[in-house]
């Protein structure tokens, strides 16, 4: 049985929706919507034969979010003023200094020119363009829409470039200071301690179980610089490795959830993104389905993909999204689904997931403003803890020297 692409408008409320059905044709599809309570906009056959081929290269450009956020805001500025899709994005590639991007944007132009659709054009380059910027650039064009489409799509880029500003900000701080820790450790063991111990080894000295441990890493640091740099990437690697595979994911994920400190950033960052994106898309007129099936590809948690595509077959049985949500309560607050309860009440959940977006980036943005003095503690302690060790780890065999002296 074909499929087809569509959106529909509801006769009586006017909302739109878009997404993707199977039907004998376009006349039982439009039965179909019917049934539903929706009126056919328009559609478009899925061929088999014509699935966008995409280059192998293609697939890993990637283009920084500010490159994409800005392209959507000015492609939506001019296409309001009036300038087609091709001519514009012609005139974006031209502009844009960044050489990938101009490349890619380019060859979006050539193949718009060559009568193919702009959303089916982006499709081409996964790496840069989401599956959520190409389907709500498909539902704009399909709906006639895609001024308004791209400027959602714009608030979206950019307030996800503002959460991951802010987070990222956050983390450089304990990040550089535990890379100083670690270099200035390396230095002290493989030049300062050996010129320290070697007076206990040529006194004679009995050393304590501490100093032993120091004195034996500090000479394989020394003398195997080559295999401990090998090991040292090697468990980079390997733990990149493991954290792809499924079960790694879900320890890795897990851990990152429950972190004492960066567990709620964890969450309150998820439930933002989730919040957002799908209100964007509930917005530009994607069906509940589709957009919830775009929203579980969308967030990188594998706890968070889980339970949106359990909620997927859910809401396809009947069930309600906010009681689904409820159900996920280690993942998703209470507040979400009471949120999302009082959307689906009123007939606004984009609206009020908008308002829910703008309270969890609200709650990130005063957890990173003051994550700095809640690590600062901690890392004294840390930082204090490996000083004080080492410290003992030295002075202990001292003062057995000098005690022998005497």
């Amino acid at each position: 049985m074909p499929k087809f692409l569509y959106t529909a408008k509801n006769a009586t409320s006017g909302e739109s929706k878009a997404g993707e059905l199977s039907a004998a044709d376009e006349r039982s599809l439009s039965a179909e919507l019917r049934s539903q309570g929706f009126l056919l906009t328009s559609t478009k056959e899925v061929q088999e034969t014509s699935v966008v081929k995409v280059k192998f290269l293609d697939r890993f450009q990637t283009v920084p979010l500010k490159e994409k956020m800005v392209f959507a805001r000015n492609l939506a500025v001019m296409i309001s003023s009036g300038l087609v899709v091709s001519r514009a994005v012609k005139s974006l590639a031209l502009q844009t200094r960044n050489k990938i991007f101009k490349k890619i944007l380019t060859e979006v132009h050539d193949d718009i020119q060559a009568g193919k659709s702009f959303s089916e054009s982006l499709s081409k380059y996964p790496a840069v363009f989401s599956e959520l910027f190409t389907s709500m650039v498909f539902v704009g064009e399909s709906s006639g829409n895609l001024e308004m489409v791209l400027g959602i799509l714009a608030l979206q880029l950019e307030k996800e470039n503002d959460l991951k500003s802010k987070v990222r900000g956050a983390l450089m701080y304990p990040a550089v200071i535990i890379f100083a820790m670690v270099v200035i450790g390396f230095i002290m063991l493989t030049y300062v301690l050996p010129q320290i111990t070697g007076v206990f080894k040529d006194m004679g000295a009995t050393l304590p179980p501490m100093t032993i441990f120091v004195i034996n890493l500090s000479d394989f640091l020394r003398n195997n610089m080559l295999l401990s740099l090998v090991l040292f990437v090697a468990v980079i690697i390997g733990g990149r490795v493991v954290s792809v595979t499924p079960a790694g994911k879900r320890v890795l994920h897990f851990l990152v959830i429950r972190l004492p400190i960066f567990g709620s950033i964890v969450v309150k960052v998820n439930c933002a993104r989730f919040a957002r994106i799908y209100g964007s898309l509930l917005k530009s007129g994607v069906s509940v389905v589709d957009g919830l099936s775009i929203v579980s590809r969308t967030l990188s948690n594998i706890y968070y993909k889980e339970a949106l595509r359990e909620s997927i077959d859910a809401v396809q049985k009947g069930k309600e999204l906010s009681s689904i949500i409820a159900a996920h309560e280690a993942i998703f607050p209470i507040l979400v689904s009471q949120i999302i309860e009082v959307g689906e009440e009123t007939g606004k959940t984009e609206v009020v997931l908008e308002r829910l977006a703008e309270f969890y980036e609200g709650e990130v943005t005063q957890i990173t403003a003051n994550l700095s003095s809640i690590i600062e503690p901690v890392l004294m302690l840390f930082i204090g803890g490996a000083v004080g060790f080492f410290a003992v780890a030295m002075l202990q065999p001292m003062y057995s020297v000098l005690e022998n002296i005497k």
